[in-house]
């Protein structure tokens, strides 16, 4: 497919011989050999569709050599007779001679738009209240003229000053490059670079020519200048701002601003251009009859490359204009004219005066005017019209041909306003050739457009084999098209998971070599690339190093290294590296961390097809489902890549918290064995029923019990409450092997399950471990909550009465010792609902419970009467007597107990009645006590006691009342005698301190002579006044 449409006729059966062409909007202008202008209005869309609006006879007495157009003043330039003259439009009158510029040989026009100062500004009425640059039109018309040159300047339409220089030679054609440089084109073997600011010139130097070897058409040299003129035009187009194409011989240069070429290759030609025009970005040529070969295919454009030159009767006999690309030197298209379905034996018409229009994608306009002067005079002259397709047709193309970074290099040239489209088919074209690129083994550039692209990840990680992508790997056929590129296309990439190596990729290009064989040679000539074909394969393609693209069409590949599947993994890390903080910086924005991975659909339930279309934009404009979706691929297929290639850094990478999908790595891990890895990963997950059972397995095979059972107690340590009944699931089987080891699963410092399902869960399984639980609860936690007291000593006393009822004395008696002590030293248990669990024989901790409740008198009688301890009941008073308080004749109850007692049973307690009288006598009351020894006792038997009563001073209430009474009124008398005393302080007192006037300051008044001192002076003064040498 060719980049122009077929040639299409605007006018025919022009008369008169054109000389020059100009279009300017929908106006044609036509100067003739008469000296007379035509002026057409054209459709570019219609065939003939040209009509005369008007004609200027006789505008000059000569031929009228060139045409050109200012915008700026709306004239018409018209060189003839040597004298460039404006003709202002529509008008034509009046005409203005530039007479300085006389023995003009040719001119260019150059418009441009430039930010002024006010100062150089030529106009103030429009500056007036303005600041800063201005922006100006600039327009400047440069005549050459017979060894010098004439710059005139226009600054928004009003004239600027002229300015002349003398020139080595005289310049036959000129174009701008900018508004600053113009080059001069001497001769058809002269060029030079001409300067405006400085007015220097610089002479163009080119190599020299490399001799073209023209095969069976070195003896036809004669034949094929044929038809050039008696003068040959110098070939001379502007490019760009910075670049121009020149013309020696056979061969044209792009030159820049310093006369240099700017690319290393050059366009050849069959046999020199007669003339060269420039419609971005390609290149168009008039060649002679009889040099361009006919295409075996009867079409019209040209595939890359060239072929052996083809034999005379080969040739087109006709003029042909040939269309290059400037961005690669290439031929794209090759138009014969007149445009005829097959060569004509013999040439039928010359062409000429190659013109485009200044517009954006503007048509080329030549003139064909036939070689007969019979049929000349009679038909007339033909206007032809050549319309570029669409840029998004030419480009659609290049990506058909998988052309992908001639595809770029065509949209680097267009605006945006031409392909409102452009940047959407930029990311597009550039995941293609990275796509192309990563096929070829250029693995980081691959990876560096992926990563800039914002790609989807899944369609990154598809293009490597299955033990990386998992599910999403994709055969190398099909990458184009997952990418969005045409579905048609053949893929060369070999079909293997593992490795991308030479061998595979050679047998599966086996059945394309011949086809390889026959593409062609960049070295070769173009004319004989033509019998090859017409498909537009051509378009942009490189002459000298074809790009990556063309090598995947054509199956030569670069000889790959044996390492080449570690080096695509390597810069596969570095693209999972460089997506993965981005997306959780992403993800962490809208409060996703990937502790939380767990609540979200595993990546196993999406499928494929969902997955290759998540959007290519930029992270922060995805969705929270997106972005999780693109964390999980990333992290998978990390994780795939360490397990394939670096094991030893998995171990890091499951310790952090991660989105790998556990379902795509765990049958890999366990098949190698990585265990920790493994559980690390469920942990990670929340999937700590998979942790805990892999982990009872392992425990199988080992034979020391800490090594069997660490490792799953470590685990349940750091289960939260949310995992409590699995962690009582799998907590079982380790009381079965070792309870003491099982109970360090509870008493964790880091997490803390719900104390009442453990203790329930603890107490099913043995109530010892349950009452350990509590004791551990009361006396690390600090628990004091009735409930787990209460708990307790249940326990405990369910656990003795279990013992007496087996028989186990021992066990019963540590227990039942437990128990006592606990209800005996600890106040946050409820005494009365214990008490009526308790059985009747369990008298000591009846009473100890009694003593809780205040019943003390019936405490003291399990004491005395049951358990026939005095000791322990002596014990009991002393710990709750108090002097002034309710218990203050608990031993006066206790002596009770023992000389009245109230069970009929009980024995005589006489001698441990008087035993606590002997002990106690200073807490017993004498009166009461004697009141209640028997008639029987002797003085001597109490003794100690009644000595120590008649040792007691009495007091009587009321004389201690009234001492108490003077007392107060003592001190009362004092205080108002200090109260009543007063010092002084006027305006004239001073400090005896530092003998400066008291005024209102803060004071402080010393005793006992009331001395008055500055509060600063106070510790100074009181010194003085201790100190009888200071005095």
């Amino acid at each position: 497919m060719a980049p122009f449409n077929p040639p299409n006729t605007v006018l025919s059966g022009f008369k008169e011989r054109p000389e020059a062409l100009l279009v300017q909007g929908d106006k044609l202008y036509i100067g003739t050999a008469t000296g007379s202008l035509f002026i057409y209005e054209y459709n570019e869309f219609s065939e003939n569709g040209s009509t005369l609006v008007d004609t200027k006879k006789g505008l000059s007495r000569r031929p009228i050599d060139q045409l050109g157009y200012i915008k700026d003043i709306n004239s018409l330039v018209s060189l003839s007779e040597t004298i460039p003259t404006l003709y202002p439009l529509p008008s034509f009158a009046p005409p203005k001679p530039l007479t300085r510029a006389k023995g003009a040989l040719t001119f260019a026009v150059h418009s441009s738009v430039h930010n002024l100062d006010q100062s150089d500004a030529q106009s103030g009425a429009h500056t007036v209240g303005r600041t800063g640059p201005i922006p100006t039109m600039v327009t400047q018309l440069l005549v050459g003229c017979r060894r010098k040159v004439v710059i005139y300047t226009w600054k928004d339409g009003e004239a600027q000053e002229i300015k002349e220089t003398i020139l080595p030679h005289s310049p036959r054609v000129a174009v701008f490059l900018d508004s600053d440089n113009v080059c001069f084109a001497y001769s058809p073997t002269e060029y030079a670079l001409f300067s405006i600011s400085k007015l220097m010139t610089l002479d163009v130097v080119t190599p020299i020519p490399a001799n073209i070897s023209m095969g069976t058409f070195s003896g036809l040299t004669g034949y094929m200048t044929l038809g050039l003129g008696v003068r040959a035009k110098p070939g001379l187009v502007r490019l760009s701002d910075t670049e121009a194409l020149i013309v020696k011989d056979n061969q044209g240069f792009i030159i820049g601003t310093d006369g240099k070429q700017t690319k290393p290759t050059t366009i050849d030609w069959p046999s020199p251009p007669d003339e060269v025009a420039f419609v971005n970005p390609y290149i168009f040529s008039i060649l002679p009859p009889g040099t361009v070969p006919v295409p075996e295919n009867g079409g019209t454009s040209l595939p890359s490359g060239s072929a052996p030159v083809a034999p005379q009767s080969a040739l087109i006999p006709s003029p042909v204009v040939q269309v290059i690309s400037s961005l690669t030197t290439q031929s794209v298209q090759i138009l014969p004219f007149p445009p005829t379905s097959s060569a004509s034996s013999a040439a039928t018409c010359t062409i000429r005066l190659l013109t485009s229009s200044p517009a954006a994608k503007a048509p080329l306009f030549l003139i064909a005017t036939p070689s007969d002067r019979t049929v000349a005079t009679s038909e007339g002259s033909s206007i032809w019209q050549i319309r570029m397709r669409s840029w998004g047709d030419q480009i659609d193309e290049l990506v058909q041909r998988c052309l992908y970074s001639d595809a770029l290099s065509l949209l680097d040239t267009l605006d945006k306003a031409l392909l409102p489209d452009k940047d959407q088919r930029r990311t597009h074209i550039r995941a293609l050739h990275a796509v192309s690129q990563f096929r070829l083994g250029k693995f980081d550039d691959a990876i560096n457009s992926f990563i800039e692209l914002d790609l989807n990840p899944a369609k990154v990680v598809a293009l490597y084999p299955e033990r990386i992508a998992g599910r999403l790997s994709v055969p190398p056929d099909d990458w184009i098209s997952l990418f969005g590129g045409p579905t048609n296309q053949q893929s060369f990439t070999p079909k293997n998971d593992d490795t991308i190596s030479t061998k595979s990729q050679n047998d599966s290009n086996e059945s394309k070599e011949k086809l390889v064989e026959q593409s062609a040679s960049p070295a070769t000539p173009v004319r004989a690339a033509v019998r090859r074909g017409t498909a537009f394969v051509a378009l942009l393609s490189s002459s000298k190093d074809k790009d990556d693209d063309t090598l995947s069409i054509s199956g030569k590949k670069k000889v790959k290294q044996v390492d080449d599947f570690s080096r695509s993994v390597d810069a596969l890390w570095r693209y999972l590296t460089d997506r993965r903080p981005k997306v959780a910086g992403a993800l962490a924005v809208l409060h996703i961390a990937p502790a939380q991975s767990h609540q979200w659909p595993f990546l196993s339930e999406t499928s494929i097809e969902e997955l290759f279309s998540l959007p290519n934009i930029p992270l922060p404009l995805l969705t929270p489902e997106q972005l999780v979706r693109f964390a999980q691929i990333v992290d998978t297929a990390l994780f795939k890549s360490y397990l394939v290639t670096q094991p030893a850094l998995l171990g890091a990478l499951c310790r952090l918290a991660n989105w790998c999908e556990v379902s795509e790595v765990e049958e890999e891990l366990r098949a190698r064995e990585k265990f920790a890895e493994l559980i690390y990963l469920y942990n990670g997950k929340k999937m700590h029923a998979k942790a805990l059972n892999l982990l009872h397995q392992l425990s199988e095979q080992e034979t020391d019990m800490r090594d069997k059972l660490d490792p799953s107690i470590s685990y349940l340590r750091k289960l939260g409450p949310e995992y409590i009944n699995q962690v009582f699931e799998s907590s079982r089987w380790i009381f079965e092997e070792d309870r003491h080891m099982a109970f360090g699963i509870f008493t964790s410092d880091d997490v803390e399950l719900p104390r009442t399902q453990v203790t329930d869960y603890l107490e099913n399984i043995d109530p010892s471990i349950s009452t350990r639980y509590i004791e551990y609860l009361i006396d690390e936690k600090g628990e004091e909550s009735a409930a787990f007291h209460d708990r307790l000593a249940e326990l405990y006393l369910n656990m003795t009465l279990s013992a007496r009822k087996r028989g186990d004395e021992a066990n019963e008696l540590e227990v039942y010792s437990k128990l006592l002590r606990f209800i005996d030293t600890t106040d946050h248990y409820r005494p009365d609902r214990l008490y009526g669990s308790l059985p009747e024989n369990l008298y000591e901790a009846r009473a100890v419970l009694l003593g809780r409740m205040g019943r003390h008198e019936h405490a003291l009688e399990l004491y005395v009467y049951k358990l026939k301890n005095y000791a322990k009941a002596e014990e009991y008073c002393k710990r709750i007597y108090n002097p002034n308080g309710a218990t203050r004749s608990i031993f006066l109850t206790l002596l009770r107990l023992y000389l009245r007692p109230t069970d009929k049973a009980a024995p005589n307690l006489l001698q441990p009645a008087l035993d606590l009288i002997s002990r106690q006598s200073p807490r017993l009351d004498s009166v009461e006590t004697l009141q209640l020894l028997p008639p029987l006792v002797t003085a001597r038997d109490v003794r100690p006691f009644l000595q120590e009563a008649l040792r007691a001073p009495i007091f009587d209430s009321h004389v201690i009342r009234n001492i108490h009474k003077t007392r107060n009124e003592q001190v009362a008398r004092k205080l108002m005698l200090l109260e009543s005393r007063r010092v002084r302080v006027t305006d004239s007192r001073i400090c005896p301190q530092c003998h400066k006037r008291l005024g209102s300051s803060v004071i402080a008044v010393h005793a006992p002579r009331g001395e008055v001192t500055h509060y600063q002076c106070r510790d100074a003064f009181a010194r003085r006044l201790v100190d009888p040498v200071r005095r």
